[in-house]
């Protein structure tokens, strides 16, 4: 079954994250290695910060694009990862290994499959 893992984070945090420090990318490095060798993850990919981000909404034929993310929270989303485990304990592990799940939150959603 296939999960999208959702790594939310403090927004400044976002900002700073090119300069993070180099045990938390070596422990990314190493997160992702493994879930690679165990052939779990699919893909994944950081995202800027929610300044960058543009909201479309269709209602009633009308169309409202706005900047920034639709709501607004403390925490955004910062990161995603596509995963494909065995069931959901399988995927929890893999999400409780994840190095931002120390000061953020991973939000586990499986995807619907056709």
């Amino acid at each position: 079954m296939r999960y999208l893992l959702m790594i939310y984070t403090n927004e400044p945090d976002l900002e700073d994250a090119p300069s993070a420090g180099a045990e938390l990318i070596a422990e990314y490095a190493t997160f992702t290695e493994e879930m690679v060798r165990r052939g779990v993850i699919h893909g994944g990919e950081r995202l800027r910060p929610t300044w960058a981000a543009t909201t479309v909404q269709v209602r009633d034929g009308d169309v409202m694009i706005s900047d920034g993310p639709f709501a607004e929270a403390q925490q955004q989303i910062g990161v995603y990862c596509l995963i494909e485990c065995a069931g959901l304990d399988e995927a929890l592990e893999v999400a409780t290994r994840i190095p931002s799940a120390r000061q953020g939150t991973i939000e586990v959603r499986p995807i619907w499959e056709t």
